[in-house]
């Protein structure tokens, strides 16, 4: 079957220049600049490379960007008290705090801190909540992402039924309330993880797969129905000796041998991530609008 790559990349830049058009005409008609700040703690790479990535977003939306950096061993207290400052700080639209942070530190209550006005993440419980009753809120990135990768190659998700691998709070629980939303996905949705007994089983039945179980290749041919759309959300580093790096992100689709069964797949880099970025930048969008929060 010939199948349609979801092209993140792609994608993203055409709704990044949507914003930066939209951010030019509220600044031409005297509005003010949208501001995002990014909290990093410590130096790891994958983090460092995400944030990097959002200073480039912020530039290219026309957005004002500022990056706070602490070290390692930061203090809750020290963490806490910048977090305060944000929420007070009048020029900040909305705010990250870059996960994971070190061990010393109980990331639950940095998120609890966050102003839920400015949590662009979408982590706050307020807003984790109101996405659950399906009230407007900031929605967590990576699941924002996919449902705009969905509609923008007009895959009916109403009515088909949606099988998401994975549970974390980050991408398989909110994930399964936007394709459960009637307003937005209006699927039937079925959430496998680690302990699900018939996973196999559940995944050949599934017009929808979203895979975001952290395993390299976990999903193989055998597991998915002819047509599926598959959504790999996995990014694991593996070594690869023919990279620069050393080593190159590895889904959770063995994609060679499932993509020929699919009607539309994404790829691993630049099916899922660059749109990650590309919500962030629309919630911050969102957050300078008060269209949520007045």
């Amino acid at each position: 079957m010939a199948y349609t790559i979801i092209d993140g990349k792609a994608t993203s830049v055409i709704i990044k220049q949507q914003i930066a058009d939209e951010v030019k005409q509220i600044m031409a008609e005297g509005g003010k600049q949208p501001h995002l700040a990014a909290v990093l703690v410590g130096h790891d790479g994958g983090s460092e490379t995400y944030v990097k990535n959002k200073v480039i977003s912020c530039e290219q939306c026309g957005f004002k960007s500022t990056l706070i950096r602490f070290e390692e061993d930061v203090t809750e207290e020290e963490l806490l008290q910048c977090v305060q400052k944000l929420n007070e700080d009048t020029d900040i639209d909305g705010f990250i705090v870059q996960l994971p942070l070190p061990r010393h530190i109980d990331e639950q209550k940095i998120i609890m801190a966050i102003d839920y006005r400015k949590d662009v993440d979408g982590f706050h419980p307020i807003n984790v909540g109101r996405l659950a009753i399906g009230l407007p809120c900031f929605v967590s990135a990576t699941p924002f992402g996919i449902l705009t990768l969905l509609q923008h190659y007009n895959i009916e998700t109403s009515g088909k039924k949606c099988v998401i691998l994975g549970r974390s709070n980050i991408v398989g629980k909110p994930m399964s309330q936007l394709m459960i939303d009637k307003k937005r996905g209006d699927a039937t949705v079925t959430v496998c993880h680690s302990h699900s007994a018939n996973l196999k089983q559940e995944c050949q039945e599934a017009d929808i797969i979203i895979a975001a179980i952290g395993k390299p290749n976990f999903v193989t041919s055998d597991m998915v129905k002819e047509g599926a759309v598959v959504i790999d959300v996995g990014t694991t580093r593996v070594p690869d000796a023919t990279k620069k790096s050393g080593f190159r992100l590895n889904g959770d689709v063995k994609f060679d041998e499932v993509a020929p069964k699919c009607s539309y797949i994404s790829p691993v880099p630049g099916g899922v991530g660059p749109m990650t970025i590309c919500s962030l930048m629309k919630n911050t969008l969102s957050a300078a609008k008060k269209e949520f929060y007045r």
